[in-house]
Order: structure tokens, then sequence, then C-alpha cells
């Protein structure tokens, strides 16, 4: 029997849930790379500069870890509270990539500790450096598993059905399932771009409050470099995702692109509203729809006209990507006006109006975040295992999910509110020319 209300409050704390954690979750895993490379190059370039940048960074990242392990938790609550028949049907396939994500983020947490606790005890810093490696691949790994779990309810193999029942499980099969490869790329490299933009955000903010020292400058190129390499890669993994969606959950890209009827030469749609299954106002790319799907401007695009109505994702899914692509196009296109401007001193990079561009790549690109996020999860409906389980099946039957989204929601308000306070105040209270003038007394140098 189905709880009506039961599923959409179940759906609706899930959704704050998972929109909430995956703030914290790309920043836990971008920030241990840019981290890596900023002491990478402090060391090869014997820059002190570069090594405080990874020293600042780490120490607001311990908060953002702090944060996400709450939230992780919650989710892994919430999986067994909210969605008990789906964990009943699936929970033995996914075991072992849960468990695998916990070990991943215990190796990390451990060489973090380490990391943070050994400063300035090394005499070289490579010592030192090479304890960001396990940190770095820890924190990605972690992705890794929690995505293959992702991945699988999109892509659901390694077993068979008996009564009802999963059985005659094979692990490795079910997580390295044909969804796996893309969602996990994808996941990876908006992490490290995301991650990148933020810091260079807080880097451009730094130097419209006034600052002129040149580690923020120093800051500003190495994140925007990051950002434009990760950017490509990211539309290069997003073209291989629209492949998989056109082979494997074609009704997917059709809710996505707004593709009603099947056809050859099919048009991208871009923006526009809809009217019934009218689109107006829209701006079409002809054949750049069967290209994302087949490499080939000729090829036949499936329509949703050969899907039954309630095996439609929601059409609203439309503006969740046009908002991911145009916000990532966007970006790769300010960072690499940045790179280039540097490069060729162009000095519009250094006015106001372009370092406001900056300061707003930070907030946009966890905006690009979210809307992937969400049409990540709401393109795979009516299904919470894609093909063999409807949502409203797997969700709980319980009366009091209203109660439980009002407690975490209040969770959500504390942990994000004081994050946020402790950051500005942690960085506020010892700015970078303070510390670097600690540094210069404790060493007894110069530091520029």
């Amino acid at each position: 029997m189905v709880n009506e209300s039961a599923v959409f409050w179940s759906r609706a704390l899930t959704e704050l849930t998972l929109s909430f954690h995956i703030i914290f979750a790309t920043i836990g895993v971008g920030i241990p790379l840019m981290i890596m490379i900023a002491q990478w190059t402090g060391y090869k370039k014997n820059d002190e500069h570069y090594i405080l940048m990874a020293r600042r960074w780490a120490r607001g990242f311990v908060i953002t870890v702090a944060v996400g392990v709450v939230t992780g938790t919650a989710i892994g609550l919430q999986l067994s509270l909210l969605w008990p028949n789906f964990m009943q049907l699936a929970g033995q396939t996914i075991a072992l990539p849960l468990f695998l994500e916990t070990f991943a983020f215990f190796f990390e947490a451990i060489f973090l500790g380490i990391y943070l606790y050994t400063w300035d005890r090394f005499d070289s810093q490579k010592k030192h450096m090479l304890l960001l490696i396990p940190v770095a691949v820890g924190a990605s790994m972690s992705a890794v598993f929690i995505t293959i779990v992702n991945a699988f309810m999109n892509a659901p193999q390694g077993f068979d059905i008996v009564d009802g029942q999963l059985v005659n499980i094979q692990p490795f099969l079910a997580m390295f399932n044909p969804a796996m490869p893309t969602k996990v790329a994808h996941v990876l490299v908006t992490a490290y771009m995301t991650s990148a933009f933020v810091l260079a955000s807080i880097a451009g903010y730094r130097m419209l409050r006034g600052s002129k020292h040149i580690y923020h400058k120093k800051s500003l190129l190495l994140l925007m470099k990051i950002g434009l390499i990760f950017s490509i890669a990211s539309a290069i993994i997003g073209d291989f995702s629209g492949k998989y969606l056109a082979e494997y959950q074609p009704e997917k890209l059709a809710a996505a692109e707004w593709h009603f009827e099947t056809e050859n030469k099919a048009s991208l749609i871009l923006f526009g509203v809809l009217d019934g299954e009218e689109i107006k106002y829209a701006i079409k790319v002809p054949y750049a729809l069967s290209v994302l799907a087949h490499n080939n401007p000729n090829a036949e695009v499936i329509g949703l006209d050969q899907f039954p109505e309630e095996d439609r994702p929601p059409l609203y899914i439309h503006y969740l990507f046009d908002l991911m692509v145009m916000i990532g196009m966007f970006m790769a296109f300010v960072s690499l006006l940045y790179v280039t401007g540097k490069a060729r001193d162009w000095q519009f990079i250094h006015s106001r109006w372009f370092r406001w561009i900056v300061v707003a790549g930070g907030p946009l690109s966890i905006i690009a975040i979210e809307a992937g996020w969400w049409l990540a999860e709401v393109g795979r409906q009516p299904w919470i295992l894609y093909g063999l389980m409807r949502t409203p099946e797997g969700a709980t039957t319980s009366d009091h999910v209203d109660l439980m989204m009002l407690l975490f929601t209040g969770v959500y308000a504390v942990l994000g509110i004081g994050s946020m306070v402790v950051l500005i105040r942690m960085f506020k209270k010892n700015p970078i020319e303070r510390e670097i003038e600690d540094r210069h007394a404790e060493k007894g140098g110069d530091i520029l």
C-alpha cells in the first residue's frame, strides 16, 4: 500500500538533504586536489605563497569535511528510514560500494590529520606534500564509490530476480554498470572545477575589497587555470553522458531536450517555454541533438512518443539542463578570458566589473552543481531503481515524515549558518598579510 503523503515528504526530505550535502561533498572532493596542486607548485617554484595557499585552504577544508560527515550520515539514515522497501530489495547489492565509501573517507581523514599536524615538522616540503596524495585519492575515491550507488540505481545489473527478490548477486558486476563511467567521471571533474571557481571567487573578492597582495593574484591565476582545464573536461564528459542517455535512458534525454517526436536530423532545443507540446521562444540548433546522441547529424533520436506517459520524466528538467550547461559554458569562457588576458596583458581583466564576474563564478558553479544533481535524480523518475521499482513503491508508509522534514531543516540551517560564521571568522581574524608577518617572524626571513 502506498501512502501518497509519505512519498511526497520522503522525496522532499531526500531532495533537501542531497541538495545541502552536495555542496559540502563537492567541496570535499575538489579542495584536496587544489591543496595538493598549490603545495606542489610552491615546492617546484620554491614560492612560500603557494605553500600558504595550501595551508589556509586546508584549515577551511576541515570545517567543510565536518559538515559533510554529518550530512552524509543523514543520507545513510534516511535511506533506511524513508526508503525501506528499496533498501530491502537492493540493500545487499549496494552494501559493498557503501562500505568502500566509508573506508575511503577514513583513509582520507587519517592522512589529513597527519598532514595538518605536521606543518613545519619536515625539513623538506616534498615529504609533507606526499601526505596529500592519500588525502586527495581518498576524497576522490569516496565520491567514486557513492556515485557507483547512484549509477546502479540508473542501470541495475549483476543479479537475478526470483520472487521479487534480488539473488545471485555479483557485487563487482553491479558496481561496474553501464552508467558508472560517465557518472563517476562527471562527478569528479565538476567537483574539481567547482572547487577551483569557489576558491577563485574568494580571491577575487579579497582583491575587490582592496587587497593588492601578490598572494591573491597568484591564487586567482592558478585557480582560473585549473578551472579552465576542468570546465573543458566537464564539457567533454557531458558529451559522453548524452550518448549514454541516448543508448540506455532515451526518455531522460528526450525529456531534457523537449524532444517529443522520434526523428532523424534532430535539433537541440535551448531555452524556450512549453505550451502543451508546443515549444515557444526557443533557440533551435539544427542537427545538434543527433550529433550529441550519436555523433551523426543524420541519426535518429528517440522521442517521448515512444514511451507511455507514466514512464516519462518531468519536463521541467529541460530548464535544469539549460541552467547547468549555460553556467558551465559561461565559466569556461570567463576562465579562458582571464588566463589569456594575463598572458597578453589585457587590462580589462583587472577591472572591478570583471572581478565581480569572477566573484559570481563561485556561487554560479554551486548552482550548476545543484541543477545537474536535480537533473540526474528527477530525470530518473518515476523510477527509484530504473526499470525495476517505482519511487512510490520504495518509500515508507509512515505518517511522520513531515516532522522529520522540520527536524532536519533545522539541523541543516544550524550547520549551514554555523559553518559560514566559523569560516568567515577564521579567515577574517587571520588575513594573509598577518599570517605572512607571523611566518616572517618565525623564520627570520623575508616573504614578499
